[in-house]
């Protein structure tokens, strides 16, 4: 094969583990791409394409994800990865690792690691490369990945849920939420979620956003139940999706614009975090972005309206 033909064949994963490394799609079709000019201006040909396209984009999304901590200590409210509906790569032989380690709360507590530990950490147990690999991916001693390693899974394992629920129960919880959403079906929602759940937003100083993090099934019911039917009266309606490998759904203007997105997580069968990303910088990769400020003030001006002129 030529080397466009043998680049192309490995993207999808060259994509999804500076995805996983970074959280953020632009950065990681960045790294990408870096890789690909490294790649096509070298003058020989590596014994393994792959381990060295991969060790390439590993090393180039470590680098971004050092600079990028100082930007994320900054970051106005809750940090959130940018939302991804499609992973373009799979493996029948990995695929519960894949989907688990793309999960919105996965990347999270990836988040608590530091760059060499998150590298080691998708490489090896996402991906399954040997260690022989992935200490030349990090540059490292095989000896140092494995203390990497040891780390970064004691603080993936504290963080993780008790009883993840299975893609099928996730999938029928998300059904009946969505419908009592449009119908701002108060009872039906509060049934479905945990004593513990969680409604979090990421606006980033960009959007309008959640004050503070809810908490409770009586507040997270009472302001969805209230605010999304408000939304839908201005003509923003939800295309229901995988976003990270879990239930949620994409909002959009009246015109198909971005407004915002909505994923679900599913613990001991019952919704337990509910995240919104809105910070537009984190969803221009899924469409052309709606003013979400003209949204806010229509939606508060709607609601202030009398129920006949809001009719018409």
């Amino acid at each position: 094969m030529s080397k466009v033909e043998e680049f192309e064949e490995l993207r999808p994963l060259l994509f999804s583990i500076a995805y996983r490394i970074l959280g953020s799609v632009g950065e990681a079709e960045d790294a990408v791409q870096e890789t690909w000019l490294r790649f096509d201006g070298s003058t020989t040909r590596p014994a393994s394409t792959k381990a060295y396209l991969s060790a390439a984009v590993t090393r180039i999304a470590i680098d971004v994800l050092r600079s990028a901590r100082v930007r994320r200590e900054q970051y106005v409210g809750p940090w959130f990865p940018e939302p991804l509906l499609n992973d373009p790569y799979q493996d029948p032989a990995r695929a519960a690792e894949l989907a688990e380690s793309v999960s919105m709360a996965a990347l999270v507590l990836l988040e608590r690691l530091s760059p060499l530990e998150r590298a080691v950490f998708v490489l090896r147990d996402v991906f399954g490369f040997e260690f022989e690999e992935v200490a030349e991916a990090v540059e490292r001693s095989q000896a140092a990945c494995r203390q990497l390693l040891v780390r970064a899974r004691r603080h993936m394992r504290a963080g993780q849920p008790r009883f993840a629920a299975a893609r099928e129960e996730r999938e029928e919880l998300a059904t009946r939420f969505f419908a009592a959403l449009s119908e701002g079906n108060l009872a039906g929602l509060r049934e479905l979620l945990s004593a513990e759940v969680s409604m979090i937003g990421d606006g980033g100083g960009n959007a309008p956003q959640l004050s503070r993090p809810l908490a409770g099934p009586d507040q997270v019911s009472k302001v969805l139940a209230m605010a999304f039917p408000r939304m839908a009266g201005i003509g923003v309606t939800h295309e229901t999706c995988e976003i990270n490998s879990r239930p949620g759904a994409v909002f959009r203007d009246r015109d198909g614009q971005v407004v915002h997105t909505l994923s679900l997580d599913v613990v001991d069968g019952r919704i337990e975090m509910i995240r919104l990303v809105v910070n537009p910088d984190k969803l221009r990769h899924l469409g052309p972005m709606a003013d979400i400020w003209a949204i806010d003030r229509a939606t508060r001006h709607a609601h202030r309206l009398p129920r006949a002129e809001q009719a018409e």
